[in-house]
């Protein structure tokens, strides 16, 4: 009686190694890394979803989405999303000789003070005072190459924008990244040019 099953238990570990087996032969196959790919590109809706997907992920709003104070504490007002610094908002001087090892963001969260001076977020809606008039290969150079607007001869982008990072996307993430970007509310608002340490 014991043998039978002891050959039972065998039997059953057998048949689940042999099914694990089958649906792992049937899994998508990985890159190099181990990370699945997809078998087709996406399009449409599904491009704009993952866009949006993405923009969330990696943090756009944040810096990008002003910010506004309620009850509740700060929240990005509904109205500016993705609009960068408002131009209509004017920060008060900064003595940086009184905040040297520190880096500031304004309440807004679209304004940083530090050593290389005051930077806003840039407007990324689709209006024309944002990205509205970019092209796929201006936001791949912006994104790939830290140029401001995405073209040669342009200055660097500044901290905060982490661009290095990003960088490192897929052809596949910028493009619906970009698709996500290019169908959001256009808002007009014309972000004001740097301040260099003197003038802050």
């Amino acid at each position: 009686m014991k043998k039978i099953s002891i050959m039972i238990a065998a039997l059953g570990v057998l048949a689940t190694v042999a099914i694990i087996a089958c649906n792992s032969s049937q899994a998508p196959s990985g890159n190099k890394e181990g990370i699945s790919e997809q078998a087709a590109p996406l399009s449409g809706d599904s491009l704009v979803k993952r866009g949006r997907y993405l923009v969330g992920l990696m943090g756009c709003n944040d810096c990008h989405s002003p910010m506004v104070m309620t009850p509740q504490g700060p929240q990005r007002d509904s109205t500016r999303l993705l609009s960068g610094h408002p131009a209509s908002m004017q920060l008060p001087p900064v003595d940086v000789s009184k905040t040297q090892g520190y880096v500031l963001f304004a309440l807004s969260g679209t304004a940083m003070t530090g050593p290389w001076g005051t930077s806003y977020a840039a407007n990324i809606s689709s209006d024309a005072t944002g990205i509205g008039n970019w092209s796929e290969a201006q936001f791949f150079k912006a994104m790939r190459e830290g140029k401001l607007k995405g073209m040669d001869g342009n200055r660097s982008l500044l901290p905060p924008m982490p661009w290095q990072s990003y960088a490192q996307a897929s052809d596949d993430d910028l493009h619906a990244i970009f698709a996500y970007l290019k169908s959001t509310p256009p808002v007009e608002n014309r972000v004001p040019a740097p301040l260099p340490p003197s003038k802050m």
